[in-house]
């Protein structure tokens, strides 16, 4: 019963990875090539191919054990998504999380120049 439920943990634990790994992929293929430039990270192809490794590793581990490059996947995925992914949006004009606000907005509303 206890090894039941050690595999049930297990499984789980491998398909969040897998998850995590499919997200930062898609993610970093949604953002555009220029975004990257400019927010002075790698390449788009760079993290395109590093994420899409990461997936097929994750996808091998069906097959067979490979679980220190499983946490190398994990570990890119969340520099990705905490690191990279962050200053792409900085850069794109949607870090903010506010909708059609202009550029001239401040932390509390529009700064109208002290009118």
């Amino acid at each position: 019963m206890l090894l039941t439920g050690f595999s049930t943990f297990i499984t789980l634990l491998y398909v969040a990875m897998m998850v995590l790994a499919v997200v930062a992929l898609v993610m970093a293929a949604v953002a555009r090539e220029d975004a990257y430039r400019a927010a002075d990270k790698q390449k788009k192809s760079f993290w395109l191919l590093i994420l899409g490794l990461a997936v097929g590793v994750n996808v091998l581990s069906l097959y067979m054990s490979v679980l220190f490059l499983q946490i190398a996947g994990v570990v890119a995925s969340i520099v990705f998504l905490v690191d990279v992914r962050p200053a792409l949006r900085a850069v794109s004009g949607g870090g903010s999380g506010r909708r059609g606000g202009s550029s001239s907005d401040g932390p509390y509303g529009p700064y109208n120049g002290g009118r």
